[in-house]
C-alpha cells in the first residue's frame, strides 16, 4: 500500500501523523510512504530524516493526496483539504464527527473511509486518544493558571498560591485521562482541587491515589452549581467516545463564578461542556463571556508538537500497519477494536454518536464492508 503523510494546515498545528522510525517500518513491510515536503518541521523532523528513513519526499499536498492509498494525519481535515480526497481513499486521523456537520457531510460526500483516532476502543479504554488527553490535561492547568494572570485577562491570581495567602481553587469535570492528568498538575501546583465524576468507582479510585489537596465530589446539575462560585479556574474534561460532549455549565451559570475566572475546555472538539465555548486557535486562544475568560483551543497539543507527535504516533503506527497490510475490510473485520474507529465509509455513516449528533440514520458496519 501507498501511504501518504500531508502536512498539517489547521491553524497553529505542528505537529506531523508519522515519524522516521514509522516510516522505516512501514517501508521494511513492503510498503511505501509519501511525505509532504516539510511535513516535520513543526515537530522538528527535518525532510532528510524522512528520506533516510525510506520517505518519498513530494512538494505540495495535491500530490500526497493524488498518490497515497491511505493518508495519515494528526487533525481532522479542514475545507482546503475536502477537495483533494476521494472515493475509497482511507483517512486514518482524529474526526470528532459529531462536532462538526460540515465536516461529516464532506467526508460522506467524498466516498473516503474514515477511520476515527478518537473511537478505537480497547476493553473500555481509548487507546489512540490517550496521549493526547494526557498531553491535553496536563495543559489545561498550565494554560489555566497563566490567563488568570491580570495581564492575560483574569483575575490576577497565582493558582498555587504562597505562604499566607490562600492558594486557588481548581474545578475538574470529569475523572477520565484528561482529568486526572489536570488534577495532577493543580494539585502539584498547590491549588486546591475539586474532580467532579459520575462513574463512583472512578471516583473511589481517584479518591485514594490523589494527594490531600484533592476532594472528589459525585457529579449532577446542583453539586457543580454549589462549585462553581469557588472556582477559579474549571476544566472541563467530559468526554463520550463519538458522541457530542454533554452540556453541564450554562451562561447562567457563568453568573456565579468570581470575575477573571477561567474555563478551559478540553471537550471543545466534541462539541464543549460549557454552552457559551467554541473553538478557538493558538493565535486567538481566549474570549470572555459573563466576566469568565473562555479558553477554547481545539487542538491543545499542537503548542507541544515535539512531545505530542512522539506520543501519538507511538501508539498509532501499530493500526497503522494493519491497515496497510491487511486492508480497511480484512483490517476491520479482524480486529473490532479498530472496526469501531470506522465513522464514515462509503458515504455511510458507521458511527451511532455521529449519526445521533445530527439525526440522523447510521448504517452497520458490517452492511458497509459486504
Amino acid at each position: 500500500m501507498k501511504i501518504g503523510v500531508p502536512t498539517e494546515i489547521k491553524p497553529s498545528e505542528n505537529r506531523v501523523g508519522m515519524v522516521p522510525a514509522g516510516v522505516d517500518i512501514l517501508v521494511q513491510d513492503g510498503h511505501e510512504v509519501v511525505v509532504q515536503e516539510g511535513a516535520g518541521l513543526g515537530s522538528t523532523i527535518t525532510d532528510a530524516e524522512f528520506r533516510a528513513a525510506g520517505a518519498k519526499i513530494l512538494p505540495d499536498a495535491d500530490a500526497v493526496y493524488g498518490e497515497a492509498d491511505m493518508i495519515v494525519k494528526v487533525k481532522e481535515p479542514i475545507e482546503e483539504e475536502y477537495g483533494r480526497i476521494r472515493k475509497d481513499q482511507l483517512l486514518f486521523t482524529y474526526f470528532h464527527f459529531a462536532a462538526s456537520e460540515v465536516l461529516t457531510d464532506a467526508m460522506l460526500g467524498s466516498g473516503a473511509a474514515c477511520v476515527a483516532y478518537e473511537t478505537v476502543e480497547v476493553d473500555g479504554t481509548l487507546p489512540l486518544l490517550t496521549p493526547m488527553s494526557e498531553v491535553a490535561g496536563r495543559m489545561a492547568v498550565q494554560e489555566g493558571a497563566k490567563y488568570l494572570e491580570k495581564p492575560m485577562g483574569g483575575r490576577g491570581m497565582l493558582l498555587g498560591g504562597v505562604p499566607g495567602v490562600p492558594t486557588g481553587r481548581a474545578l475538574i469535570l470529569g475523572g477520565g485521562v484528561v482529568g486526572i492528568n489536570a488534577a495532577k498538575m493543580a494539585a502539584g501546583l498547590g491549588a486546591r482541587v475539586t474532580i467532579m465524576d459520575v462513574d463512583m468507582d472512578r471516583l473511589r479510585y481517584l479518591d485514594d491515589v490523589m494527594p490531600a489537596n484533592v476532594t472528589t465530589r459525585y457529579s449532577n446539575r446542583l453539586a457543580i452549581q454549589e462549585e462553581l462560585p469557588l472556582a477559579d479556574l474549571v476544566v472541563g474534561a467530559v468526554l463520550i467516545s463519538g458522541y457530542k460532549a454533554p452540556n453541564l455549565i450554562t451562561r447562567e451559570d457563568l453568573r456565579l463564578m468570581p470575575q477573571g475566572s477561567v474555563i478551559v475546555d478540553v471537550a471543545v472538539d466534541q462539541g464543549g461542556c460549557v454552552e457559551t465555548i467554541h473553538a478557538t486557535t493558538h493565535l486567538d486562544p481566549t474570549y470572555e463571556v459573563e466576566g469568565v475568560l473562555h479558553y477554547g483551543v481545539a487542538n491543545m497539543p499542537g503548542a507541544v508538537p515535539r512531545t505530542s507527535t512522539f506520543a501519538l504516533t507511538n501508539v498509532t503506527l501499530p493500526y497503522a500497519r494493519t491497515l496497510a497490510s491487511k486492508g480497511l475490510r480484512k483490517a476491520l473485520r479482524d480486529d473490532p477494536c479498530l472496526a469501531l474507529g470506522a465513522n464514515v465509509v462509503g458515504g455511510k455513516i458507521t458511527h451511532v454518536g455521529v449519526a445521533e449528533a445530527f439525526g440522523r440514520e447510521s448504517t452497520p458496519l458490517s452492511d458497509v464492508l459486504g
